[in-house]
């Protein structure tokens, strides 16, 4: 049913309505909402995070009085109140009561979210080590716990828009932002001193350029990928193996120019690096346009299924593989596929001292037990080949170290999972074949892979998927024409991926897609995996691990409803989506009507009303007639404005 029509007016002056005889009562129910309301612009923002050396100065949301009707659905008896943020309180705070001619509800109305200050620029609120302080949080430093997520409760999230850098620019478009990027937009110049000597990159006017070195390929990731081909005898010297070798993981990788080089090969790789002491590697990834994310081998799994990657890679990527009995070189075994190669260009492998030629040998011994084998060592780098089988687990003699882990272990759990010292077996389907029985790049986007059986998914409802995904994102483009060119978007988010079918409709544009698998529905990312695709777990309640301004669209397919009866706030998602868009990038937000029409009330308060489009998606099976589109654009503005 729809809701009923408010009959207020638009102005600060609407009037809740309401039978004669109960004025009164509407007038001490509105002196009521005034009172909430102010309590909730003074006390706000006090719930906002605080800095090292005090609180953050007041951030006073700006609201007016409104008779509205908000959807059932965004009620505040459906919600903790405990868990909403200010601005979410401040947006809810309301009194209900039946006007006996509307049914409408008298709520308090945002217009306006205030600009963050610019110190908060960067502000990744789940990686805010000045959090740590403030929460006197007792981290394991060698543990490097104070790399890894630690959220802010709600009453400290800073509930304000995330300003861009003073000159901040449309950034440069893919292909030309492999090389290049604008300096005011990601104004740290230290690794280019510090890194001079491997061309991470470069200054050059108003310009950052990145010539393709690192840290050990300082004649260029390009050379080095090709050598890396011919120590594995692969055809035609790439790396790639014939569509074999499609999804790769590189941990320490600086700048990402790994990953950069890989991507004419056909491989998609997931660059990934801690917010350390180089912190804005990450972010120039992502401004170069190539895949990446924040993390961080420490105590908890990486946010991957099991068997998601052909090749790892760590060129001096300074983890020490040996701690604590080898966990972290079990980690990476545990998201390598049956078969897959575990690259390492280090000194260890190579240096004759003795400190070197020790941990050589150790770490050697531990890849023995963990029945690896060397396919190839030359010069710097040692490329190890995990087994195919169970075979050598089963070979293995009593008491050996890693022990095997438990069978009730699920190795795809992945969110928020401490990290196990024991290795993970193969299942007996894959023991049986000796592979992951995966089709070569292309051909597995659009095939069924194997553990679809595992979520009780059949083939026909795979290609179906497949099928509706194709539809849909001809009417998102169609609705987008007048308004994008062909290099208007490189940095592509699915907020809620299902089985990754957006993403494998946007093949043949010059886009990646980090598909993003809520926790609840986990298993999931297995299969986005499997299909050549890459992407992580999440729970949208909390901020993702990401720069500000890192994705040119976003989009979100039902996924407010969901985190609605998580009991989290619509509001708080708003915000975060609004850090991690470009100025000029696109949301398409596909959901309820009455989400939709709740959220363009907030358009102009996240200043998401530079262009928008509404319809009424065409009707396929997953959809019901309660959905609707919503397609925004967000305006490029500055902290003056």
């Amino acid at each position: 049913m729809k809701p009923p029509q408010s009959r207020g007016g638009a102005g600060g002056g609407g009037s809740c309505g309401g039978a004669l005889g109960r004025r009164a009562f509407a007038a001490l129910l509105s002196a009521a909402v005034i009172a909430l309301a102010l309590v909730c612009l003074f006390y706000g923002t006090a719930f906002g995070p605080t800095l090292r050396s005090g609180r953050h100065p007041r951030l006073p949301l700006q609201l007016r009085f409104q008779a509205q009707t908000l959807p059932a659905d965004l009620a505040l008896s459906s919600l903790p109140v405990r868990e909403l943020s200010a601005i979410a309180l401040c947006m809810r705070v309301m009194v209900r009561y039946f006007d006996s001619l509307t049914g409408s509800l008298c709520a308090c109305v945002l217009v306006g979210v205030q600009v963050c200050d610019a110190r908060y620029s960067e502000l990744i609120p789940c990686l805010d080590r000045g959090l740590h302080y403030q929460l006197r949080l007792r981290l394991n430093l060698s543990l490097m716990e104070h790399y890894e997520r630690h959220c802010p409760p709600a009453r400290r999230r800073l509930n304000c828009l995330i300003p861009p850098p003073s000159g901040y620019r449309v950034p440069i478009r893919w292909p030309r932002s492999r090389n290049e990027v604008w300096k005011a937009n990601i104004p740290h110049t230290h690794l280019a001193s510090e890194k001079s000597d491997q061309r991470w990159m470069v200054v050059n006017g108003d310009k950052i350029n990145f010539p393709g070195g690192g840290t050990h390929f300082h004649t260029g990731a390009d050379k080095y990928i090709v050598h890396l081909a011919q120590m594995l005898n692969f055809p035609n010297g790439k790396l790639n193996n014939g569509g074999n070798i499609r999804t790769v993981l590189d941990v320490g990788c600086g700048v990402a120019s790994f990953g950069a080089y890989l991507l004419p090969l056909d491989i998609i790789t997931m660059s990934l690096a801690p917010n350390d002491v180089h912190e804005n590697q990450i972010q120039f990834a992502l401004e170069r346009g190539i895949p990446s994310t924040l993390g961080v081998l420490g105590t908890r799994r990486l946010p991957y299924p099991s068997r998601s990657f052909e090749l790892a890679h760590c060129s001096r990527c300074r983890i020490d593989w040996l701690q604590r009995d080898g966990i972290l070189l079990l980690e990476v075994d545990r998201v390598l596929r049956p078969g897959g190669y575990f690259v390492y260009s280090s000194p260890e492998a190579y240096a004759m001292d003795p400190i070197n030629r020790n941990i050589w040998r150790r770490m050697s011994d531990l890849a023995r037990r963990m029945c690896w084998q060397i396919a190839s060592k030359e010069d710097q780098t040692v490329i190890w080949v995990k087994p195919l089988t169970n075979g050598c687990y089963m070979e293995r003699a009593p008491g050996t170290l890693p022990p095997m882990c438990d069978r009730n272990d699920d190795p795809d759990a992945a969110w928020n999972v401490p990290m196990k010292a024991c290795l993970t077996p193969y299942s007996e389907r894959v023991h049986r074949v000796k592979s992951s029985k995966l089709l070569p790049w292309p051909q597995r986007l659009t095939a069924p892979p194997p553990r679809l059986e595992e979520l009780r998914i059949s083939s026909n409802n795979f290609s179906e998927d497949n099928e509706i995904w194709h539809s849909r994102v001809i009417q998102y483009w169609k609705l987008m024409k007048s308004e994008i060119q062909k290099d208007s978007f490189r940095n592509i988010m699915d907020m809620n991926a299902n089985l990754g079918g957006f993403a494998a409709s946007l093949m043949k544009k010059d886009v990646w897609v980090m598909n993003v698998v809520p926790f609840t529905e986990s298993g999931k990312l297995k299969i986005i995996y499997d299909r050549g695709l890459v992407g992580t777990i999440h729970n949208w309640c909390e901020s993702f691990s990401t720069y500000p301004r890192t994705y040119d669209l976003l989009h979100s397919w039902l996924l407010f409803s969901e985190i609605e009866k998580q009991g989290c706030s619509v509001e708080d998602l708003l915000i975060e989506m609004d850090r991690i868009l470009r100025p000029h990038g696109y949301a398409i937000i596909r959901d309820k009507v009455a989400v939709i029409n709740y959220i363009k009330k907030l358009l102009p308060a996240l200043r998401w009303d530079d262009w928008s489009s509404e319809a009424k998606p065409k009707k396929d099976a997953p959809s019901s007639s309660d959905e609707r589109i919503l397609i925004v654009r967000k305006k490029l503005w500055d902290k003056t404005l």
